[in-house]
């Protein structure tokens, strides 16, 4: 806090005329970065749709409403698949992503060189949206849930894998040095210094995920790759707005009890 001499005596002040105009035209370049964002949108919207969406929006809340719960017995198989897509999905992250850490970790790689390859395919993966990735495999794969499988899988790995490797190196050294110490290959200090210590972690990460790719899986249907989210986007294109909020529902269902699930693994592992 710089302290500024005045006929009157010193004053503190918080920061000097330097460091206030600094701040100020700081913030105006913030506005203005702001406002110039605001008109390209604001040149591109119609702008009558949106003072008649509260009224299309009621409507269509009106017309979801009561449920088809009848459509339940068409969702059982859907919802298999959606399951099935995230834990499938999310046990190809964590192969991949093992490997992918270790070669990333600054204590772990074997050569910058590899270290700078790890860390590319973390960036790649966590660079392209799930949904993406679907669109791109239905046309190799074709439709299905094994797209949308690969899709997932390919979109974890740059999770996973930069949260894995930012554990390991983070790990104790010193339990590490003690096993080298005793003439231990690195094979073996990596298998009894290194894994033990970031078993807990990879188990969180794991778990973590999955119940990101629960929520994800749901809207790989849209794109033809399997699931529950096939179902919703038959319905919508056929306006069947009651099967539209019983699958809403079953969503809305489904994540819930994957955050249960996943809170009390989570909380068995810590």
């Amino acid at each position: 806090m710089p302290l500024i001499e005045t006929p009157d005596g010193p004053i503190w002040k918080r920061r000097t005329t330097k460091e206030q105009f600094i701040r100020w035209f700081i913030w105006l370049i913030a506005i203005a970065i702001i406002a110039y964002a605001w008109k390209g949108i604001s040149d591109k919207t119609i702008w009558f749709f949106v003072q008649d969406a509260p009224r299309q929006a009621a409507d269509i809340g009106a017309r979801m409403i009561p449920p088809k719960f009848s459509y339940m017995s068409r969702l059982w198989a859907p919802v298999w698949d959606t399951l099935n897509i995230a834990t499938l999905g999310t046990v190809i992250a964590l192969v991949i992503a093992v490997p992918v850490a270790f070669a990333a970790a600054h204590n772990t790689t074997p050569h910058p060189i590899v270290r700078t390859i790890a860390i590319f395919i973390i960036v790649s993966s966590r660079s392209v949206n799930s949904l993406i990735w679907a669109l791109m495999l239905v046309f190799i794969f074709g439709p299905g849930v094994l797209a949308g499988t690969i899709a997932i899988g390919l979109r974890s790995v740059g999770f996973c894998a930069k949260l894995l490797y930012e554990g390991i190196e983070e790990i104790d050294h010193t339990q590490v040095e003690a096993i080298e110490a005793t003439g231990a290959t690195k094979a073996q200090q990596m298998l009894f210094g290194i894994v033990p210590q970031v078993l807990p972690t990879f188990a969180g990460i794991g778990v973590f995920r999955w119940d990101i790719n629960i929520r994800e899986s749901t809207i790989l249907g849209l794109v033809g790759a399997g699931g529950i989210g096939l179902e919703l986007s038959g319905s919508i294109n056929t306006l069947a707005w009651t099967q539209v909020s019983m699958i809403l529902l079953v969503i809305l269902s489904t994540v819930i009890v994957s955050e249960w699930v996943s809170a009390k693994v989570r909380g068995a592992i810590i």
